[in-house]
């Protein structure tokens, strides 16, 4: 069983920055690729960025040179430095892992961009 909580999520006004965190209490972090998607109001979640066990990264075209995925294996934590914020992505950002073939997801965290 995995449980993934998101924290750093709040209001910003367009421009400013936020650094999402995602928590997780599996004991296979490490190995795991970790994703970062978001859902904005009346529309479909979407995948930010991911990075996977060894590093490598991989982002949405309208995140991409905005937003920088890491992780820190020995906090088991995965993070979303988000910079130059616009309304856009006003959205409630989830963090999400694979499993054995079971998604696993957090309940999200709310980030609101004031323009």
């Amino acid at each position: 069983q995995v449980q993934l909580v998101e924290s750093g999520g709040g209001l910003v006004q367009a421009g400013g920055s936020l650094r999402l965190s995602c928590v997780s209490s599996g004991s296979i972090f490490s190995i795991n690729a970790m994703h970062w998607y978001r859902q904005a109001p009346g529309k479909q979640r979407e995948l930010v960025a991911t990075i996977t066990s060894g590093g490598s990264t991989y982002y949405a075209d309208s995140v991409k040179g905005r937003f920088t995925i890491s992780r820190d294996n020995a906090k088991n934590t995965v993070y979303l430095q988000s910079n130059s914020l616009k309304p856009e992505d006003t959205a409630v950002y989830y963090c999400k892992t694979i499993m054995y073939g079971i998604d696993y997801w957090g309940k999200g965290t709310l980030v609101t961009v004031s323009s």
